[in-house]
């Protein structure tokens, strides 16, 4: 965890939700995700008038992470529109323990965080592959 810059994950999340779309909210959120590889991906909130359209920040950082190469996550930082850290609702954990898996490290409100607290018991792609 030493070598994670959770400083710069955070100033790239910030930047992030200035590029929010977040018109019927009015709460942008931004993220930036360490890779495995050392790229750093981010996303932003993009809402939408039916509700259940609107795009999670992390979303867009799950879609830069594969749109630029894949890999894994190692670590990652949510905010919402004060810098401040911010936990990801229940649909984007389970984007990043796909994505990142049980080791993966998630800044919460409380401070760093491996996936396995954040989203214990998680099904995933070992779940699939133990199929009957």
């Amino acid at each position: 965890m030493s070598d994670i810059d959770w400083d710069a994950l955070r100033d790239r999340a910030i930047e992030m939700t200035k590029r929010a779309y977040a018109p019927y909210s009015n709460y942008p959120v931004g993220v930036a995700g360490l890779t495995d590889d050392g790229r750093v991906v981010a996303g932003c909130n993009v809402e939408n008038a039916g509700y259940g359209v609107t795009l999670c920040a992390e979303c867009g950082m799950v879609s830069e992470l594969h749109a630029t190469g894949g890999g894994r996550l190692v670590a990652v930082y949510c905010v919402d529109g004060r810098g401040e850290a911010l936990m990801p609702c229940g649909r984007c954990r389970q984007l990043l323990w796909e994505n990142g898996g049980a080791e993966c490290l998630l800044m919460t409100p409380e401070g760093v965080h491996p996936m396995t607290q954040v989203l214990p018991q998680a099904f995933g792609p070992d779940n699939l592959a133990q199929r009957p």
